[in-house]
């Protein structure tokens, strides 16, 4: 059994931001480059997903249903393109081509979807919880398991 390779970032001194830049995004980051730009492409995804919702609905002016469902579109286009060209980068190719890398993502997003829809509807009655407690833990749960997906299943190398 291999163990992982720890690899630790420097933090640059003042002036060197650069080089931490040039660090976090070389293969050789490790598992801790992979998790901090699993987190930034997250960051940047929410965004995207909230300024193309509202965007539609206050701007465009459609029904915010429709909004919604235009959002979640972009936003999940924008997911798939960070985790496969910034998120997962390494030396090797990736071990699928990329139209098997499409169909696994929406599997697992339409997992994903399913899986909060059922949580959230009958966790927060069953224990007394509020819902929005329950949807956060689930959020958070799902993350950590997409992360080790993303990782193993569908952006890993050949």
């Amino acid at each position: 059994m291999r163990l992982a390779r720890c690899t630790v970032l420097r933090v640059p001194r003042r002036g060197r931001l650069p080089a931490l830049v040039r660090q976090l995004r070389s293969p050789e980051s490790g598992l801790l480059g992979q998790g901090i730009r699993f987190a930034i492409a997250g960051g940047i995804v929410a965004f995207v997903y909230i300024a193309a919702t509202l965007g539609f609905a206050h701007l465009a002016g459609l029904p915010f249903q429709a909004s919604l469902a235009l959002g979640f579109a972009v936003a999940l286009c924008t997911h798939f393109t960070l985790q496969r060209m910034f998120v997962w980068i390494h030396h090797e190719e990736f071990a699928l081509p990329v139209e098997r890398q499409v169909g696994r993502y929406l599997v697992v997003a339409g997992v994903q979807y399913a899986l909060t829809a059922l949580v959230t509807s009958t966790i927060p009655d069953a224990v007394g919880l509020p819902t929005d407690v329950v949807y956060l833990a689930t959020a958070a749960c799902i993350t950590a398991g997409n992360f080790v997906i993303f990782r193993t299943r569908i952006f890993h190398a050949a």
